[in-house]
């Protein structure tokens, strides 16, 4: 029996992936074990949303061959498709293959024996149009459940519709069916995941269903406490998604909502498809329903002509939201798109500066949104790292909670009075649960 280990880089789509082509190898008689477990294959799930995804692959692909020098190293994922051949010039790598082969990895590579060259199976990004069913499992308290791939926007920073292909979608029944499979396991969250979540129902080309259909039938789904949507456009998160998750159990008051700029100027360039004041009126919606919802947001700074007025409109803008968090990238160039070729570079300084500031402001933002749920109380959902005696979990709107360890609370929903913010930033609470319990 063939040992196989994995790495994955980049978001929660990647992971769910990793995970399914993980079970495909164990129904092929292979045995998945840890990274240092001097395995006989490597598989690397790579990611092209971070700008430094060659360095990160090179030194996956070092640290393999350090623990299994013999070991037979297979790359996929985005990276992958949009740069093959520069992949296989890294040394040490014996395979790579694109969006339309990863999943047949086993089938393609058959005996994963060494070659005196790598072998490069990567087809053009129109062969990827099927839709491959993924979710994540064994690796984490909470469940990553794939719904949508690709993507047929045109953001003029963004390389992932050339990465994975046209939107597509699996069926509501599947994932449906996918969802009662994760509940028979045990697990009591999933997190609803894809390139363009909200852009769910597109099968062949055509939308023959919704998202807000998906979340409807989740929403009946026995044995999953807790349903999260990842992120979602906020011209896709219309008021009928909105009300229904104020008004469901099962669906979490939390939402994270890519921005990227609060200028509607850098909007235009970046070819979004909402103005500020539409994400404004998004935000200001979900707290009118929900004041306690968690509302987590995506920003770039420095795209090609943004100026500092640009910037502090962005900085001024995000300040004035009732929003919780941040996720803040500085732009970094990506071949085949648009915005390299733009006037108005801004400098790799600058971009750090913006960005920050923005992270500080994050972290202001952040403190506040903990600081108005001190006294309330929420079932806290405990996952399975330990570090110091101390586990974590999370509330239903995102707070994220120390408790000191207890086996029996591992994936537990328990009843807690959040009751302070520790020093590393994490709330503290009360077992009130313990009361219920003796009732």
């Amino acid at each position: 029996m063939k040992k196989v280990a994995f790495y994955t880089l980049g978001c929660k789509l990647n992971y769910s992936e990793t995970s399914t082509i993980g079970r495909i190898f164990q129904e092929r008689g292979f045995e998945k074990v840890e990274f240092t477990d001097t395995p006989d294959i490597y598989v690397i799930n790579t990611c092209s949303v971070t700008d430094n995804a060659d360095k990160k692959c090179r030194k996956i692909v070092k640290e393999a061959q350090k623990y299994s020098p013999n070991a037979f190293i297979t790359i996929v994922g985005c990276y992958a498709q949009l740069k093959p051949k520069e992949i296989s010039e890294i040394p040490g790598v014996d395979a790579v293959l694109g969006a339309a082969e990863k999943f047949q990895l086993v089938d393609i590579l058959e005996t994963f024996e060494k070659k005196e060259q790598p072998q490069v199976y990567a087809s053009a990004i129109s062969e990827a149009n099927t839709f491959h069913n993924s979710y994540s499992f064994g690796d984490r308290t909470r469940t990553f459940l794939k719904v949508q791939d690709g993507c047929d926007y045109s953001c003029t920073f963004c390389t992932i519709p050339l990465a994975r292909g046209n939107s597509r979608s699996d069926s509501i029944a599947n994932v449906v069916r996918s969802a009662n499979e994760i509940a028979e396991s045990g697990v009591k969250e999933i997190v609803l995941t894809g390139v363009n979540t909200g852009d769910f129902g597109l099968q062949d080309g055509e939308r023959v269903e919704t998202f807000y259909g998906l979340v409807q039938e989740l929403d009946k789904v026995e044995g999953i406490d807790r349903f999260r949507i990842s992120s979602i456009e906020p011209n896709l998160l219309k008021d009928e998604i909105i009300e229904f998750v104020s008004q469901s159990n099962r669906f979490m008051p939390h939402f994270h909502v890519p921005l990227q700029s609060g200028s509607n100027k850098i909007l235009k360039l970046m070819r979004r498809r909402y103005l500020r004041e539409l994400y404004a009126d998004r935000v200001a919606t979900i707290k009118s329903l929900m004041p306690h919802c968690c509302i987590g947001v995506d920003v770039i700074v420095g795209f090609p002509g943004e100026t500092e007025e640009d910037f502090l409109e962005t900085y001024n803008f995000i300040n004035g939201l009732d929003v919780s968090y941040l996720h803040v990238f500085p732009y970094s160039e990506r071949e085949n798109t648009m915005a390299p070729d733009m006037p108005g570079k801004v400098s790799i300084k600058d971009r750090n500066r913006r960005a920050d500031m923005l992270r500080i402001l994050s972290e202001k933002k952040k403190r506040f949104f903990y600081e108005q749920n001190i006294c309330r109380e929420f079932t806290v959902l405990f996952e399975d790292d330990v570090k110091d005696g101390v586990m974590e979990g999370w509330t239903e709107n995102y707070v994220r909670v120390a408790a000191k360890y207890d086996p029996v609370l591992v994936n537990e929903t328990k009843h807690v009075r959040l009751t302070g913010i520790n020093e590393q930033g994490l709330m503290e609470a009360e077992e009130t649960y313990i009361e219920v319990l003796k009732h």
